[in-house]
């Protein structure tokens, strides 16, 4: 071996892994995917201050003081009125199920008391389990509501203190009404920790088999793809099990996280959630060659379900087409679920379509990696 530095023995060696990096096409596709997501997400689907919020209106009457307080909060751009309840309970529905960020109440006798200078008032519900969320739509409550009524009575020019006298917006902030940030992360976390723990160790299922040699004797077995399928997630859900034990009580003890709704209910959701994370993962497992490949593959996952699913950014605030994708994440479904069990109370009827679309999943995943499970190492 020669000590003397060599140009032509440098690029042998840098044609070499050239060469090697062209064979590896996940590393490739990586090396190009990850920033252009990046970008993407963060410069057109990242929004910390939404608009076109969904609220359903509660209104006894259709007066002309109604039609211009509902005109100027859509004109502010932060309330889409989506859904007109024909109840209260109606509307607390809608709200708990999470179709609507606010409830706006106009009582009945709004119009007489405007006419007669009696204090009206307006109640806007806002649901708080997402401070920053709601937060922009709240500031610009009182000043737009309060010159919306001076226009609607012929008074434009009056002041908007005056305004302020004449109309009281009464505002509830619900379940989180100080706005305490961790009643939102916090649930968020039990998801993100078991997709990112889950996803990843049984990604590398199979590719482990492959490298150590031993998935000869795997598959010299009289087991059928679903059986060693099987064999390789299960294990994994008692580990999901032993983190969701952690995670709440963590949220119990160390942050006071407010649990309203069933633990059983949330605990079946958390396991229809682990078994399409783990399903996922072995899926993985199947079109990775290698251990590295699995964790690119998984990391190449991980990356746009954490943004896209509400977890870090305001879901409602992403445009339409960031908000499709993200329904293709089980993450975003489950985000819905812990929130509303351990914040709202909300029972299986509030979240039923989300457990469903977790179940459709744990089908799709499990359908897909049983076609993919090669019977021999070719």
């Amino acid at each position: 071996m020669s000590s003397v530095f060599s140009f032509a023995r440098l690029g042998a060696l840098l044609i070499k892994e050239f060469i090697q990096m062209r064979r590896d096409r996940i590393t490739f596709a990586m090396m190009l995917g990850v920033p252009l997501v990046q970008l993407v997400l963060f410069g057109f689907a990242i929004n910390n201050d939404p608009k076109g919020l969904p609220t359903a209106l509660v209104a006894m009457s259709n007066d002309q003081y109604t039609r211009a307080m509902v005109s100027a909060l859509q004109v502010t751009g932060y309330y889409r009125f989506d859904h007109v309840a024909q109840s209260a309970e109606e509307a607390e529905f809608l709200m708990a199920r999470g179709d609507v960020s606010f409830v706006v109440t106009i009582p009945a006798d709004f119009a007489r008391r405007v006419e007669r200078g009696d204090n009206p008032r307006i109640l806007i519900e806002a649901d708080a389990t997402d401070p920053s969320a709601a937060s922009g739509a709240i500031s610009t409550l009182s000043t737009i509501a309060g010159q919306a009524l001076l226009r609607a009575q012929g008074m434009q020019a009056a002041a908007a203190e005056n305004a302020r006298q004449q109309l009281q917006v009464v505002v509830h902030q619900r379940y989180n009404p100080e706005g305490i940030s961790q009643y939102n992360i916090v649930p968020g976390l039990l998801g993100v920790i078991l997709q990112m723990t889950m996803v990843m160790m049984t990604a590398m299922a199979l590719t482990r088999e492959t490298e150590r040699g031993t998935m000869e004797n795997l598959l010299a077995m009289p087991s059928s793809p679903a059986e060693i399928m099987l064999g390789k997630v299960l294990p994994f859900l008692v580990v999901g099990a032993v983190q969701v034990a952690v995670v709440l009580v963590a949220a119990k003890l160390l942050f006071d996280i407010p649990f309203v709704g069933s633990l059983t209910l949330l605990l079946s959701s958390v396991l229809v959630f682990v078994l399409s994370l783990v399903l996922l993962g072995y899926t993985i497992s199947t079109m990775a060659r290698s251990q590295m490949q699995a964790m690119q593959l998984t990391f190449f996952f991980f990356l746009p379900s954490l943004l896209l699913s509400g977890f870090m950014f305001p879901y409602r605030g992403m445009p339409g087409w960031a908000q499709a994708l993200g329904e293709i994440f089980p993450l975003t479904h489950f985000l819905r679920i812990t929130r509303s069990v351990m914040l709202k109370g909300a029972d299986f009827h509030a979240i039923a379509v989300e457990i469903g679309w977790l179940a459709v999943f744990v089908l799709v995943f499990a359908g897909t990696a049983l076609l993919r499970f090669r019977r021999t190492l070719d």
